[in-house]
């Protein structure tokens, strides 16, 4: 028995580690592309130290030219940081929550199972991330045009908000991050690409030939102040309202292109990095 438990707690961290390298190459990969979207999705038109961009390409090229590769960057610390502890919480989390369902991996999960556990992971991921994403999103909207910046890097920010804005403030925007996550890791949006992921790999291994079964052993607008310093939106329903008076319904989907560009490869590059780092780590357990 006790063999068993040792054996599942190699495999429970070796899931978490795999997440964290996963996390780590997704982020790396793409950091350019988020920090667009996020400037996309914050400019309403009525903010003046962020630049207006014609399209994702536009932008890229922009911040580039005027920003160099730090501005392409923006962020990517804490963004880094984030990503790599999430995605090991939440694989970590995610195949806790399976075998407990599983009752220890005696029965097998449906996909309503897989879609609970990768829910439940995610809003514990978000609880424990949400600082890190809300000092990233300040960050990445610090530009030239600031006539001064407010924060030097990821500590100096991080301290800055707590002495200014208080404890609170490190948890804005977690309500519409609970209710979609994208390649951060939240709830609804993590919870779906869980689920088929988990149903293609039993598809993926039947098709092999082998068991079918589960092997087990940033809301940007809440997070950001007005020019001021004094928040610049009280409440998601205050969100709601001022960007349809504003900027009308085409303004929900600012940063759209670049936020298709970034999260259609970002799932593909965290499971394949995830499944082969994970083999990796069988294999080296396997030769002990």
């Amino acid at each position: 028995m006790s063999g068993m438990s040792k054996n599942l707690g190699h495999w429970q961290w070796e899931e978490a580690a795999s997440g964290a390298v996963a996390g780590f190459t997704t982020v790396a990969s793409l950091h350019p592309l988020d920090v667009v979207r996020t400037r996309f999705q914050v400019n309403d038109g009525r903010v003046t130290h962020i630049p207006l961009y014609k399209n994702t390409v536009n932008a890229l090229l922009t911040i580039g030219r005027t920003e160099g590769l730090k501005g392409l960057y923006a962020g990517f610390h804490p963004a880094v940081l984030g990503s790599t502890v999430s995605w090991g919480l939440y694989f970590f989390f995610y195949n806790r929550a399976k075998q407990r369902y599983s009752k220890g991996g005696s029965e097998k999960l449906s996909a309503g199972y897989h879609l609970v556990s990768a829910a439940e992971a995610g809003g514990l991921v978000c609880l424990c991330t949400n600082p890190i994403w809300l000092v990233k999103t300040r960050l990445q909207l610090q530009t030239p045009l600031h006539q001064t910046r407010p924060y030097s890097g990821f500590y100096d920010a991080l301290r800055t908000i707590l002495r200014e804005e208080g404890v609170s403030a490190l948890y804005k925007g977690m309500g519409p991050g609970l209710l979609l996550v994208s390649y951060y890791y939240y709830v609804s949006h993590g919870a779906i690409q869980f689920t088929v992921y988990e149903e293609l790999r039993k598809l993926l291994l039947g098709f092999k030939g082998k068991e079918g079964k589960t092997n087990i052993p940033d809301d940007k607008l809440l997070q950001r102040p007005g020019n001021d310093g004094t928040p610049k939106y009280m409440s998601s329903w205050h969100v709601v309202k001022d960007t349809v008076r504003f900027e009308g319904f085409p303004g929900y989907y600012k940063g759209i292109t670049s936020n298709l560009l970034k999260n259609v490869p970002a799932a593909s590059i965290t499971f394949v990095v995830y499944e082969n780092v994970l083999n990796i780590f069988k294999r080296a357990r396997r030769k002990d």
